[in-house]
């Protein structure tokens, strides 16, 4: 072998070496290159939003988006239960309001609410179902709280998505309706601030709030990015998402000790929950 040719050798296995050991920046209090891999059940091949009932983190609820079924699990990708409360459709998130009630995403933004105390059952009777509140458009990030439910639209007709993205407040009235309260734009031109991709429009797919530093996490998978914001919504900064680990990121969520959990679709793999320790 000459030695060009051997120059040549040990540049390609610099340069596999180097993109095999690649790190990604991380939000501080995580590290984004070390996660703990669950892998989830046949079942839940195409997870697509998680959850904790507040003051239980050993279980994790989980939807995927087509059955209409709420799968309750353990982190070790044992199936606890699982609950039909709708047809089969494209639901895409799924979060706990009031504490004590499941409120679940339909990417037409229809939502579907029923009480905590009925999983487990095979069928859970007393569903109520919203359809029609939202504007029309393609939603998938949604959070709640004590008092209101967050719907961030995905690809909504009025969002110049290159720059900024719609949320929805809602809030139920004393007759137990639900209507939106309050609607606002985040702004994320600055989502792409590293250069990259910078023409493509950022289609948020789960969103979370952080209970420690009360800052909200978005993730898009399309765009394999996170973008994190302050909690009056101001852009913080974004992070790239490394492929070979996020491959489909679509849920997002926190415990109450601030780990951070992102779920992965499998599609011809096995679908994931990726656990990042806070440091």
């Amino acid at each position: 072998m000459t030695v060009r040719n051997y120059i040549f050798l040990a540049f390609l296995l610099c340069f596999w070496g180097c993109n095999g050991d690649a790190q990604y920046s991380s939000p501080d209090g995580y590290d984004f290159n070390k996660p703990q891999k669950f892998e989830m059940k046949n079942s839940l091949n195409e997870i697509s939003g998680i959850t904790f009932l507040p003051g239980s983190n050993d279980t994790i609820y989980a939807i995927e988006d087509e059955t209409g079924e709420l799968f309750a699990v353990l982190l070790a990708g044992k199936e606890l239960s699982r609950s039909k409360f709708g047809k089969k459709g494209d639901y895409e998130d799924v979060t706990v309001f009031n504490t004590n009630t499941f409120v679940v995403l339909k990417s037409n933004g229809s939502l579907y609410m029923f009480p905590a105390n009925q999983t487990g059952k095979e069928k859970i009777d007393s569903v109520q179902v919203y359809d029609s509140i939202l504007p029309m458009g393609e939603y998938e990030g949604l959070f709640a709280d004590s008092n209101r439910i967050l719907v961030l639209c995905k690809n909504c007709p009025d969002d110049k998505q290159k720059n900024e993205v719609s949320v929805f407040v809602l809030k139920k009235t004393l007759h137990d309706s639900l209507s939106v309260s309050q609607s606002f734009k985040l702004n994320v031109s600055s989502a792409h601030e590293n250069g990259e991709n910078e023409k493509e429009k950022f289609h948020p797919s789960a969103i979370a709030k952080n209970p420690l530093t009360q800052e909200w996490y978005i993730v898009s998978s399309v765009n394999k990015l996170l973008v994190v914001m302050d909690n009056k919504w101001n852009f913080k900064k974004s992070y790239a998402l490394n492929p070979t680990l996020f491959k489909q990121p679509e849920g997002i969520n926190f415990n109450t000790a601030g780990d951070l959990y992102i779920s992965n679709e499998g599609g011809e793999g096995e679908a994931n929950i990726l656990l990042f320790r806070r440091q």
